[in-house]
């Protein structure tokens, strides 16, 4: 990173150059650091610059899905005015701002990724009139494109309007005159979606309760994924295959320093492959992998033990994996660990089996602890006095070790439709086109004196991401070995 992010920064407090939109001199985050900017230079900086205005663009690939559920947004809410905010930059120090994720929702619906943009659907006798507020191009003459922190020179070009326009197939308008024209007719009923625009919360004034509601309906229109959407998440499946594989390949190296060279290496490949990793990536090595969200990644990873990488790429479109492998650090299985692994795997493949059309969304969780519970019994590990699966499983008492849900609905969101209504979702049954993840565990603490000792300190966790098809499933993170024996065989390759 540069030393400074504004040569120019430099606004000139008594002649700075004027925003065409709102009669505001531009401001720069560096104010005066480098001293006022001449009339010459201001000059200069206005003029010679060749015309780069993007023309002939085709409409990017999502842009008919988008359209499409726009329609069924609209079909929704008729008479409604609906506000879908992309989000802002937020700051993470000072003058640096955390990178940009556009809200699932705003992407969902356009295909468009730019912070500060909104989608706002007008309603008219037929439906509704969709239109995109976002920024233009960098003004060159006012300055914009070299004061503003934000300016083309210092984060890169963005499209003009017109280019947004062939690339969404929306029609766009200068964010900035947004919220006059949102605000003119305050007699149209107005929903917002909450938690990504403070300024526009404040300047609508919407109702809580009802735009609510809108947020739960546009979790529920993405628990069915569309072509387009299912290939991306092939997508993202194939290269966090690729980025696993990185793992094994470099656990040596990982082994001379610390979990935080297998998070790396993985996001590396996330970033090579995709927009970045979906969420923190978990690498819990050895007792580590009885924390569920681990993602401090700051220990010692050492042979003998179990790695637990839980981690998912995301496509430049935004649509995340997330896939769960337990491996032995040194490419072999100790008796004990094979023993709990084969029982998650047996687990993972009762719950996989129950997803189809027609079942319902807890099956698969309740097929997967029916066979840990087994497990847990014939181990003895469960109260002597309880020997009845079906006790053990009214009781809850394999849950100290299992936990968690056996999975969730994955998309845009790693948890993704997590809005949606009760009865959409985990009361549900699942129909074609649903993705979710199938990930039981077993977790035994380290200072768990209701074990053995040798059971201390060990986690495993297999997960994998399932598409519901016409006539049951297709696992589409299948291209990583499950089995333990497939396990020790992949990474014996490719460390020879």
């Amino acid at each position: 990173m540069t030393e400074d992010r504004s040569p120019a920064a430099a606004e000139n407090p008594e002649g700075a150059a004027v925003d065409e939109a709102d009669d505001k001199p531009i401001k720069s985050r560096k104010n005066g650091l480098y001293g006022e900017i001449s009339d010459e230079l201001a000059a200069s900086m206005k003029s010679d610059w060749a015309d780069t205005e993007l023309r002939g663009l085709q409409p990017l690939p999502q842009a008919p899905y988008a359209a499409a559920r726009r329609a069924a947004l609209s079909a929704a809410f008729p008479g409604e005015r609906l506000v879908v905010p992309a989000g802002n930059l937020r700051t993470r120090a000072n003058d640096t701002e955390y990178s940009f994720r556009a809200a699932s929702e705003y992407v969902h619906l356009t295909g468009d990724q730019t912070e500060d943009a909104v989608l706002v659907l007008n309603p008219v006798a037929d439906g509704h009139d969709a239109v995109l507020y976002r920024l233009p191009r960098s003004n060159r003459e006012n300055g914009e494109f070299w004061l503003d922190g934000q300016g083309e020179l210092w984060v890169g070009r963005r499209n003009s309007l017109a280019e947004a326009e062939a690339l969404l197939g929306l029609p766009a308008r200068d964010v900035r005159k947004a919220v006059e024209e949102l605000t003119a007719d305050t007699t149209v009923p107005t929903r917002l979606v909450r938690g990504y625009d403070a300024g526009l919360e404040s300047a609508l004034g919407t109702d809580e309760e009802r735009d609510d509601e809108l947020k739960v309906f546009l979790s529920g229109l993405r628990l069915v994924k569309d072509a387009w959407e299912v290939e991306q998440l092939r997508a993202a499946c194939a290269a966090t295959v690729n980025g696993f594989t990185d793992v094994v390949r470099e656990l040596s190296q990982a082994q001379a320093t610390s979990e935080r060279w297998i998070e790396g290496t993985f996001w590396r490949r996330a970033r090579v492959e995709g927009n970045d990793v979906g969420y923190g990536s978990i690498c819990a090595a050895g007792p580590h992998a009885t924390t569920l969200h681990w993602v401090r990644n700051d220990g010692e990873v050492r042979p003998g033990e179990l790695l637990l990488l839980d981690a998912g790429v995301e496509t430049h479109t935004l649509y995340t994996a997330d896939v769960t492998r337990t491996l032995p650090i040194n490419g072999t299985f100790s008796p004990l660990q094979r023993k709990i692994y084969d029982a998650v795997y047996q687990a993972q493949e009762a719950g996989i089996a129950a997803v189809r059309p027609g079942g319902r969304f807890r099956d698969f969780h309740d097929a997967a602890q029916r066979v840990l519970a087994e497990h847990l019994l014939s181990w003895g590990l469960l109260d002597a006095s309880v020997h009845d699966v079906a006790k053990v499983l009214e009781l809850g008492l394999q849950r100290r070790w299992t936990l968690h849900g056996t999975g969730h609905m994955l998309g845009l969101d790693v948890h993704d439709c997590a809005h949606a209504r009760r009865e959409q979702y985990v009361d549900a049954e699942l129909v074609e086109g649903m993705c979710l993840t199938v990930e039981p565990g077993l977790y035994f603490q380290q200072d768990d004196l209701s074990v053995p000792e040798e059971y201390r300190g060990i986690g495993v966790r297999i997960e994998d991401d399932i598409l519901v098809t016409a006539d049951g499933n297709e696992n589409l993170s299948a291209g990583l070995p499950r089995t333990a024996d497939a396990v020790e065989a992949w990474m014996a390759g490719l460390a020879g």
